[in-house]
């Protein structure tokens, strides 16, 4: 099998970009929290989409914080209000349009919408995500929280009136009741503040493992999801994050001085949103849940190995020969022993969920 080929950014269709003029520009607020002041900074944030350039401005300060420079994988499409964008591993997050003319051009064209996938239907959950961004929809988050079922925010053009229009195509194909939409703009807010206060489910009872569904795959999101039930496992948790270098470095301790990719491999968990996934279950055989054949291991087999070509060659049908481009961009890191199972699931759903 031929290796899929590495993604190119892509410009939302949705936001006309004048494909002859360099100097067209886009402008937002966005903040940024600085951990070692406690701090939250806002700066002026310009975008050129032709040229992929980005300028910030520190808006207290009043001065220059960012001199125009390249950011090759940020596109239109991934700028949004509440969409979080990274820039040289800065998780900066879009609060404002900065202009009447940016506000113009992206108040319609990337409208949000919110979708709660509910409890019953979550052996779907992958096939109804998928459904959704092949319909256009860009997922910008997702929550799985006990007793109210999947929360995801929605992006897309005219996105509160698609989403009701694609509502009864979903419906057959999933069941009466598998998504609860928003009516309006309005009621959409709401119910997204509403999933934004509630706990992030996770079992955290020492039997599951750890499946991070890295930046650079996030467009399979619903793909990798149907992978993981499909194969007998339960998602048990979910939810979407952003990192800073601190925590992904701190995350990653384990393969300092042992992956050659290290580096790399900090750069891609900070480059963008992915999707944390806390996986139970047996793989559908039975055993112990922490023996040497246990969750851990089943879904580790189920992955892959690490480098994508390998993966192809020995285990095809691998999640990492399905949707991983190279050593870093593998599209799934899973936990690799049977002890850190605990470890991995709770630092994200314990400790990093509750600083989000």
């Amino acid at each position: 099998r031929v290796a899929p080929p590495a993604r190119a950014p892509t410009t939302s269709p949705a936001v006309m970009v004048l494909q002859d003029d360099p100097t067209e520009k886009f402008a937002f607020v966005v903040e940024w929290f600085d951990p070692h002041s406690g701090l939250t900074r806002r700066y002026q944030f310009l975008f050129w989409p032709l040229s992929r350039e980005v300028e910030m401005y520190d808006l207290k300060n009043k001065r220059a914080f960012l001199k125009k420079t390249q950011v090759p994988g940020l596109a239109s499409a991934d700028l949004f209000i509440g969409a979080t964008v990274a820039v040289y591993s800065r998780q900066l997050k879009v609060v404002e349009f900065g202009d009447e003319f940016t506000e113009s051009r992206f108040s319609i064209s990337r409208q949000k919408t919110f979708a709660v996938v509910s409890e019953t239907s979550s052996d779907s959950l992958g096939k109804i995500i998928n459904a959704l961004t092949k319909s256009g929809f860009a997922i910008a988050s997702l929550k799985m929280s006990e007793g109210k079922g999947v929360g995801v925010s929605l992006v897309s053009d005219g996105a509160v009136d698609k989403l009701l229009n694609l509502l009864p195509e979903l419906e057959t194909h999933f069941g009466s009741g598998c998504v609860t939409v928003a009516d309006d703009p309005a009621t959409a807010t709401a119910m997204e503040l509403t999933f934004e206060h509630l706990p992030a489910t996770a079992k955290l009872d020492g039997t599951t493992t750890l499946c991070l569904i890295k930046p650079s795959a996030m467009e399979h999101l619903g793909l990798v999801l149907d992978e993981i039930t499909g194969n007998g496992f339960t998602v048990s948790g979910a939810k979407t994050f952003t990192l800073d270098r601190a925590s992904a470095l701190e995350f990653y301790e384990v393969y300092r001085g042992v992956a050659p990719e290290f580096t790399m491999m900090v750069d891609e968990l900070t480059s963008g949103a992915f999707v944390a996934v806390e996986v139970s279950g047996d793989g559908g055989d039975g055993g112990d849940p922490n023996g040497p054949h246990g969750t851990v291991g089943k879904f580790r087999e189920i992955v892959g190995p690490v480098d994508p070509e390998m993966a192809r060659a020995l285990r095809p049908q691998s999640m990492r020969a399905k949707f991983g481009f190279d050593k870093v961009r593998n599209a799934v890191h899973c936990t690799d022993l049977a002890e850190d199972g605990a470890l991995e699931t709770h630092y994200f759903f314990k400790i990093l969920a509750q600083e989000a």
